[in-house]
């Protein structure tokens, strides 16, 4: 899981990941689930079997806790892929100023493909969203008609990428 780039489109996520709200204080693991979690983040494609021996469980006891956290919106298990390699040239990030219900511009936003990450912010930006194009040309047609279309869109300002240096997911567990 902790290789570079960022998988291409919303289909990647898992329902609960698309619909579910972060939950308001912190969900309270165990240290099993959390060697769990660790386990995955080190290797996406590690088998059960492996996760139980590392941890002390079964594989249907470790395959029993992964599901209970994709369930509860704790964690993913994703293919991330590099965007580069698969024809999307482009990656942004763009700063948004609403007028109006910020998460009613997030919803909106959350619809189209190219978005892969929003997150509702405080400072100069109401809402920052990384999107993920073919070219320019794309992200062009994606400001103008798509992103500066949305009711409640004041402005945006768009942060190109020049090179991706660092994106992990392994951050570990607390």
């Amino acid at each position: 899981m902790s290789t570079s780039g960022r998988a291409p489109s919303k289909p990647a996520q898992s329902k609960a990941a698309q619909s579910k709200p972060a939950p308001s204080k912190p969900v309270q693991l165990d240290n099993v689930s959390k060697a769990i979690i660790e386990q995955l983040q080190d290797d996406g494609r590690r088998s059960y079997a492996e996760i139980g021996k590392a941890v002390g469980l079964s594989e249907a006891a470790v395959r029993q806790r992964v599901q209970k956290l994709t369930d509860s919106g704790v964690m993913q298990v994703v293919a991330v892929t590099d965007p580069m390699q698969l024809g999307f040239y482009r990656q942004a990030m763009i700063g948004i100023r609403v007028a109006g219900d910020t998460t009613l511009v997030a919803e909106e936003l959350g619809t189209l493909s190219a978005v892969d990450y929003i997150v509702l912010t405080a400072g100069s930006f109401d809402i920052m969203v990384e999107v993920v194009c073919e070219n320019d040309d794309d992200l062009i047609d994606l400001l103008n008609k798509k992103i500066r279309a949305i009711e409640g869109v004041a402005s945006t300002e768009t942060f190109v990428y020049l090179k991706l240096l660092k994106q992990f997911y392994n951050w570990g567990t607390r």
